[in-house]
């Protein structure tokens, strides 16, 4: 069965293509949103054409797109990927993922330098020839050698979204044979990293044979590197590579904590046991006369270690053990403590829908606030809303109040920090501003010093409430900017401003570490779905696992709090920290 995310993949790359032939910017968009149908879909798009179902009814599928998927799920190739290919070099995708670079840029690059590849625009740097095109010059071409390298270093690894989102058809294929007993997911991938190498699957069955064939004649299998009778190590077609072992019921417990892993983690069980007079390995724990302790779940190895049982995210040797032993992990953030949303953009700047849909989207999400944080008009690509047009969103929030019910709306905007640390908005427009959100979408290449002060510059306007995906980092493609952020911290926390953690799975932004570092310093996190779309807010889950991973209880995070609280804090009203 060909995985949602493989048919995503492919209308994805057409885009792409397109957008590097100058296509109409409609038809670009339609496979973008097909893609994002088909991707954020809650069943396979395989099942639904099995049973005879009309695509057509999905949001963004029509007739051709319908058709194209039909082809796909029957093992042909979409008719325009095959065209495109033949058309457009496929090495120029690499390229366009070059920070600094996207299709506009490459499709110079290609008709000008006849650059189609990355060795090839290395080439064309490293001779000088990029700086003497229009539109590119010496600091460009010094931005693109930088960007090669940060590519080939991001290939290396994969958004953990975009490893799920592959998993998922092939656990479910693997589920379906009878004799598959139980089928976990170890690794990075458990613990929430951010990004992943590969994916670790354990499984338990009485006919390892039958699980190990199964896996082989997997669809998506393009290679199997390696294949016996305890594992099998297959390639899939997207690239990533799953291992599979299949180890005894009564040792699944601990072989499911050493291959979840961390290393660190378990270096440190494996001393503690010593210490106790035990061994420890993936089969269980052992006495010093080789007696089973424990093993069969996770639980009692810990609990015969006297250790509370330590939550996947929490597995990475940085205090965990010593709070198991003292009996002092947190009490981490789920989803559903979250009420809250307050960063969210809608057709009125770059989103794909209306105010209304939106905020219906938000309530069927379970957040009963959400704050509407369109850009400002600094950032021209997406379309910013200036002083007339932001009155009239507010005169239309206005028509819509209490149209949809057990939604509270916030009035705000995602503002841009300039390079001086000004801000992208009036003063008298913020003043009006339930919550202002400020970003940086523009001069990554600054140095540390003056990132740092332009980003501390803009948290001690007196209006600003939440510092956006801090270091506007994306996920393999761009690192973030370079900040002192020990510094923002402190003035973050001086301000009464916090900082997010952006849930989209290209940023993640806070990552974990200088999450727990501002919470422990008292700085609020808030978590946001950054949502342009109503299947946005399905994002959650992404940006809950980050701030899993930084230790946050609800109480740290701002959209878990009451709405009384949660306004006093955006108010900057004295005493909101024990509200």
């Amino acid at each position: 069965m060909v995985a949602n995310a493989r048919i995503a993949a492919d209308l994805d790359e057409i885009a792409d293509l397109l957008e590097l032939q100058d296509a109409n910017p409609f038809r670009v968009r339609a496979y973008r949103n097909g893609a994002r149908t088909v991707r954020d879909l809650g069943r396979p798009v395989a099942e639904m054409v099995a049973a005879g179902e009309d695509l057509r009814e999905l949001p963004g599928i029509g007739t051709d797109l319908a058709a194209q998927i039909g082809r796909k799920v029957a093992g042909d190739e979409l008719t325009p990927l095959i065209e495109l290919r033949q058309a457009v070099p496929r090495g120029l995708l690499e390229v366009t993922r070059v920070p600094g670079v996207g299709p506009k840029k490459a499709r110079t690059l290609w008709q000008e330098l006849k650059v189609t590849s990355l060795d090839e625009l290395q080439s064309a740097a490293e001779h000088g020839r990029i700086e003497r095109l229009n539109g590119f010059g010496v600091k460009t071409q010094e931005r693109i050698v930088r960007g090669i390298e940060a590519v080939r270093r991001f290939a290396e690894r994969r958004r953990r979204a975009d490893a799920e989102a592959t998993l998922a058809p092939l656990l479910h294929w693997l589920r379906e044979l009878p004799s598959v007993a139980r089928l976990e997911v170890a690794g990075s991938l458990r613990r929430g990293r951010d990004t992943v190498g590969d994916a670790d699957l354990l499984v338990v069955s009485e006919d390892p044979a039958s699980v190990m064939q199964r896996l082989r004649e997997y669809r998506e299998v393009a290679q199997v590197v390696a294949s016996g009778n305890d594992k099998t190590s297959v390639l899939l077609e997207d690239g990533l590579q799953v291992d599979l072992r299949v180890v005894e019921a009564p040792a699944f417990g601990a072989a499911w904590l050493y291959f979840t892993g961390s290393q660190a983690h378990n270096l440190r069980l494996r001393r503690r046991a010593q210490q106790q007079g035990a061994s420890l390995n993936e089969y269980g724990l052992w006495s010093s006369d080789e007696a089973w302790l424990a093993g069969a779940d996770e639980e009692s190895v810990y609990q015969a270690l006297s250790l509370r049982w330590v939550p996947p995210e929490l597995r990475e040797d940085r205090g965990e053990i010593e709070a198991a032993e003292a009996d002092r992990l947190p009490g981490l953030i789920e989803a559903a403590d979250v009420v809250t949303d307050l960063h969210s953009h809608s057709d009125w700047s770059d989103g794909s829908a209306g105010l209304r849909e939106m905020q219906q989207a938000a309530v069927a999400a379970g957040l009963s606030v959400l704050a509407v944080t369109d850009h400002s008009p600094a950032l021209a690509v997406t379309g910013g809303l200036d002083r007339d047009r932001l009155l009239l969103q507010w005169e239309a929030l206005d028509r819509l109040e209490g149209s949809v019910p057990g939604l509270t709306v916030l009035r705000g905007m995602e503002v841009d920090i300039h390079a001086d640390g000004s801000l992208d908005a009036e003063d008298d427009l913020l003043e009006r501003m339930d919550v202002v959100v400020v970003s940086v979408h523009s001069r990554f290449e600054l140095s540390e010093q003056r990132q740092t002060e332009r980003v501390v510059t803009a948290l001690r306007h007196p209006q600003v409430n939440l510092l956006g995906h801090p270091t506007g980092r994306l996920l393999g493609r761009r690192d973030g900017i370079r900040l002192d952020f020990d510094k923002v911290i402190g003035v973050a926390r001086a301000c009464d401003v916090a900082l997010e953690i952006n849930a989209h799975p290209a940023r993640l932004d806070l990552d974990d570490r200088w999450a727990r570092r501002a919470a422990q310093q008292g700085v609020p996190i808030s978590v946001n779905c950054d949502a342009h779309d109503p299947s946005d807010f399905t994002l959650l889950r992404h940006g809950i696992v980050q701030a899993r991973r930084a230790w946050l209880e609800p109480a740290q995070v701002v959209n878990t709090w009451p709405l009384t609280r949660l306004r006093r804090f955006l108010a900057k009203e004295p005493g909101w920290r024990d509200a």
